[in-house]
């Protein structure tokens, strides 16, 4: 009797001196991402920091494959009430998330688990991507980049051609008569190829040069907006564009990035027009010449250019899960946003750190010093307060959109339509996908 008054006693004490909580599980919080290769193992080692960090949660990051699958991936868990906590969702895929009913937005999300978060901290042209029409932020950027252009240093020096000023961009003249001389003298087989042709050689092009890409205010100010990119500008664009594929000064490589990067890897071309994400791989994959980078062209008309716009991808958080799930995922976001993560990031990347804390560390520490190439991107989005028109886009199917773009540009490289019937058929094809989407979400 006395044995097991003393065990009691002894089981009292030990809970005493350690709650139940310590012995029990981190909650598991599930995170669906695209981020593969050497960007996967930059995501995997910030999740297993900040796993190390705590022990009251555990975040599970899970590969889905690129981001179209990420995304379809998401939509079908979501119906079949497995959806994960957190999605990693591209940026054509904004007006969609924003509008399904699924997600928990970022702003509450913080506020509801307290967490006081300084909004003006965060670069103004990412945040504004994200922002609802109150301008409350809906889900959390992660991985956000713009297009610059990267060209081969060996290439210029041998063409007679002096590098590239950093924060000066040089004119779409200017890279005709460069790019003239490289494949006149036989330096490379073609002078320039561009990864992510709709976004970089329209999207980007157009508020660059304060061009509307569709109608209310691109698409902010209402579902019922119409693209607007088979105006004069941006078809004398593409007409160059076609000229210079047929005098090799401009070869296709395909509409993503995997096909204009081996060009340039390969030395087939001299200029290379890609996301600052782009930094990494090269980092990586060149060896055997000199790389730098530039700003974008702009056209000679256009004295003052605006800001780029971003690419990427953002973290949705999915409805459906518990109250201390959700303080978790909270605080996930809140370790992602810290000066060391996003520090880690960019330099590894070459994504935005996304906070101007983590920015200005960086500046500081004489990162970019070091490594001028890699504030190329973030100079280049910041040099313009951005205008309604080159804030970004905010278009539902955007996906298929993109996708009707890349065919009709596919159809003007290879000579069978013109420039302007190809974007006249765009902005027909893409207005249809538009309505659909405002019949379905009205």
């Amino acid at each position: 009797m006395k044995a097991s008054r003393f065990l009691v006693l002894l089981i009292v004490v030990i809970g005493l001196a350690f709650p139940m909580s310590a012995f029990a599980k981190p909650i598991t919080i599930n995170w669906w991402h695209a981020m593969r290769s050497a960007r996967g193992e930059v995501a995997a080692k910030m999740i297993a920091d900040f796993n190390a960090s705590q022990s009251d949660y555990r975040v599970v990051g899970t590969f889905k494959g690129n981001y179209d699958e990420t995304m379809n991936a998401g939509v079908a868990a979501f119906r079949a009430k497995k959806q994960p906590h957190i999605l990693q969702v591209f940026e054509v895929g904004t007006q969609t998330m924003m509008l399904s009913g699924a997600i928990y937005p970022v702003f509450e999300l913080m506020k509801d688990a307290g967490i006081d978060v300084d909004w003006s901290n965060y670069l103004q042209a990412v945040l504004s991507y994200y922002m609802n029409a109150d301008g409350n932020l809906m889900s959390m950027p992660f991985n956000s980049s713009t297009p610059i252009m990267y060209y081969n240093v060996d290439m210029f020096k041998k063409a007679g051609i002096e590098p590239l000023s950093k924060s000066e961009p040089i004119t779409w003249d200017e890279l005709g008569r460069i790019t003239k001389i490289i494949v006149d003298k036989g330096i490379a087989p073609a002078g320039m190829v561009t990864a992510w042709q709709s976004w970089v050689q329209i999207e980007n092009y157009s508020a660059i040069h304060n061009l509307p890409f569709a109608s209310k205010s691109n698409g902010y100010e209402g579902l019922d907006c119409e693209l607007e990119i088979n105006n004069p500008k941006v078809v004398n664009h593409i007409t160059r564009l076609k000229s210079w594929a047929d005098d090799k000064r401009f070869m296709y490589g395909g509409q993503k990035y995997q096909g204009p990067k081996s060009e340039f890897i390969a030395q087939n071309a001299a200029v290379y027009m890609d996301s600052i994400s782009g930094i990494a791989k090269l980092k990586k994959a060149v060896k055997d010449f000199t790389w730098d980078t530039a700003p974008l062209p702009v056209e000679a008309w256009m004295k003052k250019p605006q800001n780029s716009i971003i690419g990427g991808a953002s973290l949705w958080v999915l409805q459906g899960h518990s109250k201390e799930e959700y303080k978790g995922v909270a605080k996930f976001l809140e370790f992602l946003a810290t000066n060391e993560m996003q520090e880690y990031w960019h330099k590894e990347t070459g994504y935005f750190p996304i906070t101007l804390n983590a920015y200005n560390s960086l500046k500081e520490k004489g990162y970019f010093d070091a490594n001028p190439f890699q504030e190329v991107g973030i100079n280049q989005l910041n040099r313009a307060i951005p205008t309604k028109i080159s804030r970004g886009l905010r278009l539902g199917y955007f996906v298929q959109i993109r996708n009707i773009i890349n065919e009709e540009l596919e159809l003007v490289w290879n000579g069978s339509k013109s420039p302007q019937k190809a974007l006249d058929d765009a902005v027909s094809r893409s207005n249809a996908q538009l309505r659909a989407f405002e019949k379905t979400y009205q």
